[in-house]
């Protein structure tokens, strides 16, 4: 853990898979073609600390929805790539406009879509249900399921690898 924990205190941008990563993934659709997904809050949460520490958060999903665009505004989440069914372009595209090396990004997934992107940067992390492959090409693993808290696990694990993580929980008592 000490060799991630190294690689995680580098880390400047954060890149999350939408569909299994932020969600259970499962997709829920009306008879009328509109799309739900179910999102955990406290992913949400540990986003928004993650956030306060100078990390940029951002998504590339291969689906589109509205859903989606409502809750990455809502957690501020402004570097939103949805319809990326290649998503190593978008990453690039990416990493160019910020400046950000790979060694300095870690990207989350959960399926063999998001191994091009996870092969390339410094930090690939597989969430604890993601595919055997995924897992296999991933440097750590949450011990939380997509959409059950994984992006949590991530936050906090950034955060405890940048030195901040118990300040910030302090920051509540």
């Amino acid at each position: 853990m000490k060799d991630i924990l190294e690689k995680a205190a580098n880390i400047r941008l954060l890149i999350f898979d939408v569909d299994g990563v932020l969600t259970d993934g499962s997709l829920f659709i009306g008879d009328d073609g509109q799309e739900y997904k179910a999102f955990n809050s406290r992913d949400g949460h540990g986003i928004k600390m993650l956030q306060k520490h100078g990390v940029i958060v951002a998504i590339i999903t291969g689906r589109t929805s509205k859903v989606v665009e409502h809750r990455m505004k809502n957690l501020g989440v402004t570097h939103v790539y949805q319809g990326k069914l290649h998503k190593l372009p978008a990453y690039e595209e990416l990493a160019e406009k910020l400046a950000i090396s790979a060694e300095q990004t870690a990207y989350v997934g959960d399926d063999v879509v998001d191994l091009p992107v996870m092969r390339k940067v410094g930090l690939a992390i597989a969430v604890q249900d993601a595919h055997p492959l995924v897992r296999t090409h991933s440097h750590w693993q949450t011990p939380s399921g997509g959409g059950r808290g994984a992006a949590r696990d991530v936050c906090e694990m950034l955060m405890e690898a940048k030195g901040v993580l118990q300040a910030e929980l302090d920051s509540y008592l």
